[in-house]
């Protein structure tokens, strides 16, 4: 049976675990050649081992997104190999350290700006040539509610995922006239790593799984999808 992405070629950030990994599995399935970008390599390899399993392909690419260079040569590895780009998920991200402003050490700032923003800038500059090569090209970052809810103690997840917002909509209008469409998707509470680090002593089985996230990073992928410039909040089924 032919998938819905059928030979559609996607880049995935943060793919070992989380969300990422969800969603690598799901575009896998729906028959998607996967890029699977992150820091560790046997996180990676166990991720590809459970595509190969369902019958798709992926391509590891073990790299740091502080390494910006790493980035300018991924765009130029897919023009080398491929030509052209179909999706890209930019996913990873840090939550950086919860203290109060003033305490924010410089170097976690700066980490943490790196990874949540500034590497997607850098995506955007080195895959928009290969996104417009595509028929419809589609990205899909991962934002947060922090953008909006500013809580205390939260200041560097919530300025840098509020920064995101602003990238992904200026973004957006710069390629309205073309056939790529921008948008992100706003989880809520998911059962991930950084979710367990922010809130240890909340019960995960009340949190939305990553897994019943991916028809939303589906359907914001498929070639026919005319959302744009828009911040795309889960709703969770209840029971």
């Amino acid at each position: 049976m032919t998938g819905r992405l059928q030979d559609r070629l996607a880049v995935i950030t943060g793919a070992s675990r989380g969300i990422g990994r969800a969603v690598a599995l799901g575009m896998a399935a729906e028959g998607a050649h996967v890029i699977l970008v992150a820091r560790t390599v046997g996180g990676l390899e166990e991720v590809d081992n459970e595509i190969r399993k369902v019958g798709g392909k992926a391509t590891l690419v073990p790299l740091d997104l502080t390494d910006m260079p790493g980035i300018d040569r991924l765009g130029a590895t897919i023009f080398e190999r491929w030509g052209k780009l179909d999706i890209l998920v930019g996913n990873a991200g840090l939550l950086g350290t919860l203290t109060p402003m003033a305490h924010l050490e410089p170097k976690d700032w700066d980490k943490t700006l790196a990874v949540n923003v500034t590497a997607n800038y850098r995506l955007i500059r080195s895959l928009e040539p290969l996104l417009k090569r595509s028929d419809a090209g589609r990205a899909i970052f991962v934002t947060s509610g922090a953008a909006q809810k500013c809580k205390p103690y939260w200041g560097s997840y919530s300025v840098t995922k509020a920064a995101l917002d602003a990238m992904m909509k200026t973004w957006a209008a710069e390629v309205e006239t073309s056939a790529i469409r921008v948008n992100s998707v706003s989880p809520g509470p998911t059962r991930t790593a950084m979710r367990k680090k922010a809130m240890p002593g909340e019960d995960p089985t009340t949190l939305t799984k990553p897994a019943d996230l991916v028809p939303l990073f589906i359907e914001l992928a498929m070639p026919g999808c005319t959302r744009h410039g828009e911040i795309v909040e889960y709703q969770k089924v209840k029971a």
